[in-house]
């Protein structure tokens, strides 16, 4: 379970996260939605301890993250897949190089036989043919290096998977892909997923329940039938947003996943 508790993180005169509070079940997927912005990313980095907190607590398996010495959480986050917003895959490692990184237990990572299986079983998870594992960063279509990138994440065999924008930057038949990967390991890993978006579509079909992040405050916790039937303005206003992005994105006029200027924060 990963529980936030009343967090807050401010960078300088900037409040990212004034008194956030979710909690994600065991199994359960959670789609953080919100504008480009608002701290979305910056909650994923607190729930691995990349960012620690300014106050509140961030509790995952029963362990306050912001209080794990280096040690304690390096054994944390060997349970916790992160698939990073533009890949972050290295240019000059293989895609097989790249998933290896992936794997945390040392001796699986030394025994090349253990790596050459697992790399494999990876990329059939994320429905990459076994050739790709030869081939470099460079020559992989955006769509591929996403999942590369969510090959690697798994390699380690978590239990939680953090995914940070996991369909920007995709145009709408790829993105609609990444979606359906990430229900299919759902289904198949059992693992507990947060997912943070500000994709309406993807994010109602990929999730169990729903927070919407405005203004550095969770404004609303739900299903999509709950988000979708809320009256609060805030909600109402995002939801007219995303359906004004989506009609310019079938038109050709932007690329799905993307911000109101093509930006990502």
């Amino acid at each position: 379970m990963i529980e936030l508790l009343n967090v807050s993180k401010r960078f300088v005169d900037n409040v990212v996260l004034d008194g956030v509070s979710l909690t994600v079940s065991e199994g359960e997927t959670v789609a953080l939605l919100g504008p480009s912005g608002v701290g979305k990313s910056v909650t994923l980095k607190t729930i691995n301890g990349l960012l620690r907190p300014d106050s509140g607590d961030v509790i995952v398996d029963g362990l306050h993250v912001p209080r794990l010495k280096r040690k304690e959480l390096s054994q944390l986050r060997a349970k916790i897949g992160y698939v990073f917003q533009y890949g972050a895959l290295f240019d000059s490692m293989t895609v097989h190089e790249n998933i290896r990184l992936g794997i945390t237990d040392e001796t699986c990572y030394a025994d090349d036989k253990y790596c050459e299986n697992r790399v494999q079983e990876c990329l059939r998870l994320v429905n990459l043919a076994l050739d790709v594992a030869g081939k470099y960063p460079a020559e992989l279509s955006g769509g591929m290096k996403k999942r590369v990138g969510i090959a690697r994440a798994i390699a380690g065999k978590p239990k939680y998977l953090l995914y940070d924008e996991p369909t920007s930057g995709l145009d709408p038949v790829n993105a609609d892909v990444i979606d359906g990967l990430v229900e299919r390991l759902q289904d198949e890993l059992g693992v507990t997923s947060v997912v943070v978006s500000h994709d309406v579509r993807g994010s109602f079909r990929v999730a169990d329940r729903v927070a919407l992040l405005w203004q550095a405050k969770i404004r609303a916790v739900g299903t999509a039938e709950e988000i979708l039937a809320s009256q609060d303005p805030a909600v109402q206003q995002f939801l007219e947003r995303d359906l004004e992005m989506a009609v310019i994105r079938e038109s050709g006029g932007g690329v799905r996943g993307g911000g109101a200027d093509g930006h990502h924060v």
